[in-house]
């Protein structure tokens, strides 16, 4: 059974940095692509960063060449860096494994309602103020 941990959010100023951690367990990160994906209230959660199994990386338009997605394959964690914050990017943040042997545009633009709730956390929420 997948399990994913997401931690490391909280409120921070427009321009600021945060890191998230996502500790998962019940995969290999060898075998699967991983993401992090966002929703935000009132509006659909979307793709925001992934990592393809094939090592790949890819992030949503609007956070690019600010957030940097990596994982460590010992400690089992993933890992999303922002800097430059803005408003805008305030939104509850999950770590999910979407499936298997995919790239990682196909793990950012995956349905998220096409993911099996159990492998969902509660999130990790980033508030940017103004």
């Amino acid at each position: 059974q997948v399990q994913v941990a997401e931690s490391g959010g909280r409120l921070v100023q427009t321009g600021g940095s945060l890191n998230l951690s996502c500790i998962v367990s019940g995969l290999t990160f060898d075998d699967v692509a991983m993401a992090w994906f966002r929703q935000a209230p009132g509006k659909e959660r979307e793709g925001v960063s992934a990592i393809g199994s094939d090592g790949s990386t890819a992030y949503a338009d609007s956070v690019k060449d600010r957030f940097t997605i990596s994982q460590d394959n010992a400690k089992s964690t993933l890992y999303l860096h922002m800097n430059n914050l803005k408003p805008e990017d305030t939104a509850m943040y999950y770590c999910v494994a979407p499936g298997p042997r995919m790239t990682a545009i196909q793990a950012l633009h995956a349905m998220p309602t096409a993911i099996p709730v159990a492998r969902w956390g509660q999130g990790t929420q980033v508030t940017v103020s103004s």
